[in-house]
């Protein structure tokens, strides 16, 4: 079966958060209390990372853009990465990194 455009986004995303060695989780929006939460939910040096994910410039909806300016209201990071902008990601996990070295 091929993968979806956005499936390849996933992906990638993966194999980032793996290379930083980021704890991640993939909810699985349901009609059960978890639509429009993001397709990852990340820890790393101690920040909370909501990412979703979206190919071909995809948009986000209203209930994933509600959920994501959550968590920045709380204090976490809200991400949309697509095939275009993986570079945003590793250079917020860079950022983080560095931040925790200086904290040691």
């Amino acid at each position: 079966m091929a993968s979806t455009p956005e499936a390849k986004v996933k992906k990638q995303i993966r194999a980032i958060l793996d290379e930083y060695n980021a704890y991640y989780a993939m909810p699985i929006g349901s009609g059960y209390g978890n639509s429009g939460v993001p397709d990852f939910l990340v820890c790393y040096k101690g920040w909370f990372i909501g990412i979703e994910a979206k190919a071909n410039s995809g948009k986000v909806t209203a209930l994933q853009d509600f959920n994501l300016n959550k968590i920045t209201q709380a204090g976490g990071i809200a991400l949309v990465i697509n095939e275009l902008n993986f570079q945003a990601l590793k250079n917020l996990l860079n950022t983080l990194k560095d931040v925790e070295d200086i904290k040691k």
